[in-house]
């Protein structure tokens, strides 16, 4: 690294294992020159999320920003940590290439952990020959009992005592292992049985011969190879054993010369085995650097359990616009503009926190509302005839040119034609009026959006089904009086289409290990009859919609901001097909409001009920003078028989005097509620 940088910006727990020597800075150097070179190394066993998000903006972008790099040394390298194929697909490994090239980030080149497996099995064959690997016939079970009785011994040993009492070892098979000590003949000749299959799956691994006596549990002895008979999705057959994660990534980290190898905080125990292999194949060591994940309330992150949402059908797929996942929010109308502009500003930290989902909102808000076209949409639409539509129109329809956009003209504009018949939502109606409600309701008068005057309700026709139509009229007259609300409209030839409304995918900021118990029910609402501004039209055609890039994005005036589904087949020219919507966000922050249980509802109650009766204790409290205090307070009152001049208690009730000290403990309450008598009388005084 050539180039003069903030060395300490991205600096982390040191270790012995971890330092170069002078021949390795060498070889690095020559191979670098200038550059500086970090890595994005997803396994592809699911699809990318929004942690991945941050961890793409970091290793793309940030670190090189903390470090003080120049545009024009930056390299990042996008690797497919493809270690696992029992777990791993090519739909996945398409996708995340497709979500990295949506999110705007270029990297250097693309490489396969699987195209180094060849030498990876060479290094296997290294360790094996300098006695640092062998191979074991340990079940699962045994290995984790085994590691579990190095743990104990080393917990014991830690804190003075004798681990031999505390945690005996039962017989040397057990620890350090029956296998730990076979020799590099034996050894080799059973690697190269695996890598030809002649053992079946799970009855062989290869282990590091690493330090039972650590105190991180991760260099107990980790395994490096297991036999799967599966295919590969990128390499094929080729192989019948693969190299686990801990072994790989800090070798392909080597092998394509990093300079930070930047993980979360989750791995940082991986520090030690990570430089272990390294020094023993005496390879260059990247430095590590280890940041907090990112948790965002109302969802969940881990994989395993976005696969079991997937799986059991709580979502619709990967891309669900409920999901947290890069084509999740995609589809939901999320820009790569948004997500980056919010990994910016979430920046990075070593500190465990949790970040509200509200920032990811507040940020889309900010972005959709100067570049998104307006519409007008009735979600739950009732009908609207105008009985005096002959009056001032001639009968002919009135036409509006309406602005794209407030605030920017170069959007342009777009036609609107108000007739005799239209649209308006039903959230704009009540039957009955309320003096806080300012919609529609009956004998009532609001205003009427771009019309520029009323519309009065004189007529509620109710028909079969419970469905309503109203019958209404228009009102320019001079002296009208003014309307408290205008609301939106559709017209009559507007397009019918489905609006998906998306809430918190839980009904808790942090869902617990019950969380499948903690979904929302209402995470998705939808509104299957809506109808929407028919200048639309084009816009929202099928020829424009691709799962892959983001889609037309509206405000829908008065509710939020939407995008077209990909489940979209609408075609402009026919009018036929179906048209969908998914909200990507409100136009402003709502307060979630959880269904609540009996006992939750009874619990506040009672907490309401308290705060009700501390309060009134409190202000009959504060009717108490000092002088009075030991005679009237609660805690006080029948437990004094004599008092002093200054109102403090002298006599218990029994006559007995009392000692110097508990008279200075009284003065002191009485000081405590002379303080508090002040502080209540200033704010009776701002009050009043």
């Amino acid at each position: 690294m050539s180039e003069s940088l903030t060395t300490n910006a991205l600096s982390a727990r040191e270790l012995e294992w971890g330092v170069n020597s002078e021949a390795l800075l060498k070889e690095h150097r020559e191979a670098n020159g200038p550059i500086i070179r970090t890595r994005f190394p997803p396994e592809p066993n699911g699809y990318l999320h929004i942690g991945h998000a941050k961890s793409m903006n970091m290793n793309f972008s940030l670190a090189f920003d903390k470090l003080g790099v120049s545009a024009e040394n930056r390299r990042t390298i996008f690797r497919y940590d493809d270690t696992n194929p029992e777990a791993e697909s090519s739909e996945y490994i398409d996708s995340l290439n497709r979500d990295l090239t949506w999110l705007g980030w270029q990297p250097e080149r693309t490489t396969y952990s699987s195209e180094n497996f060849q030498t990876l099995y060479d290094m296997a064959v290294q360790l094996i020959k300098k006695g640092l690997a062998y191979v074991c016939d340990m079940t699962k079970d045994e290995m984790e009992a085994q590691r579990e009785l190095a743990r104990l011994r080393v917990v014991a040993k830690n804190k003075g005592e004798d681990p031999d009492k505390v945690a005996p070892i039962p017989s040397p098979d057990v620890l350090p292992g029956r296998n730990r000590n076979t020799s590099v003949e034996r050894n080799l000749e059973m690697f190269e049985n695996m890598k030809r299959g002649m053992y079946e799956e799970g009855k062989y691994t290869l282990r590091l011969k690493m330090d039972f006596e650590s105190s991180n549990p991760n260099m107990y002895d980790l395994v490096a190879y297991r036999i799967k008979y599966v295919a590969h999705p990128h390499i094929g057959d080729k192989w019948c054993i693969y190299p686990a994660y801990d072994y790989t990534h800090g070798i392909c980290d080597s092998l394509e010369h990093i300079d930070y190898s930047i993980c979360t905080l989750e791995f940082e125990t991986r520090r030690e085995p990570y430089y272990w292999i390294l020094q023993a194949l005496d390879l260059y060591r990247p430095k590590v650097f280890e940041m907090s994940r990112l948790n965002v309330t109302y969802t969940v992150l881990s994989k395993r359990r976005l696969l079991k949402l997937v799986d059991n059908n709580y979502v619709r797929g990967w891309d669900d616009p409920r999901m947290p996942t890069i084509s999740g929010l995609r589809r939901r109308g999320y820009t790569k503009d948004i997500l980056n502009s919010f990994c910016n500003d979430l920046g990075t930290t070593r500190s465990m926190n949790i970040i509200e989902i509200e920032k990811l909102y507040q940020v889309a808000r900010l972005s959709l509302a100067p570049t998104s076209r307006r519409a007008m949409v009735a979600l739950d639409p009732i009908h609207v005839e105008i009985t005096n539509w002959e009056e001032g129109t001639a009968g002919h329809e009135v036409e509006y040119d309406v602005m794209n956009s407030p605030t920017d003209e170069s959007m342009g504009s777009h036609k609107l034609f108000l007739s005799k018949s239209f649209y308006i939502d039903s959230s704009d109606f009540r039957m009955k009026d309320d003096p806080k409600y300012y919609g529609l309701a009956p004998n009532k008068a609001v205003g009427l959006k771009y019309f520029g005057g009323n519309l009065v309700c004189d007529e509620v026709i109710t028909k079969k089904g419970g469905k309503i139509s109203l019958k209404c009229r228009l009102d320019k007259t001079e002296g009208r009086k003014k309307p408290k609300s205008y609301i939106t409209w559709v017209p009559e030839d507007g397009i019918p289409c489905e609006v998906r409304v998306f809430n918190n995918l839980f009904t808790v900021p942090e869902p617990s290990s019950r969380w499948e118990e903690e979904l929302n029910a209402d995470s998705e609402v939808i509104h299957a009859n809506a109808i929407i501004d028919p200048s639309v039209c084009e816009l929202c055609d099928v020829k424009h919609v691709d799962k892959w890039h983001s889609n037309t994005a509206l405000q829908f005036e008065r509710i939020g901001y939407f995008v077209v589904d990909t489940d979209t087949t609408f075609d402009s020219t026919t009018k036929t097909g179906k048209l969908v919507f998914n909200r990507t966000v409100s136009l402003k922050e709502e307060a979630f409001k959880k269904v609540l249980t009996e006992d939750e509802a009874r619990a506040i109650e009672e907490r309401r009920e308290k705060a009700k009766k501390d309060k009134e204790e409190k202000e009959a409290r504060m009717q108490i003078s000092s002088e009075d205090f030991f005679k009237l307070a609660p805690e006080y009152a029948g437990k004094y028989s004599k008092f002093g001049e200054d109102g403090i208690p002298t006599h218990d009730m029994e006559g007995n005097e009392l000692t110097k000290s508990a008279k200075k403990k009284l003065k002191g309450e009485r000081s405590k509620h002379e303080k508090a008598l002040m502080k209540w009388k200033k704010q009776q005084e701002k009050k009043n």
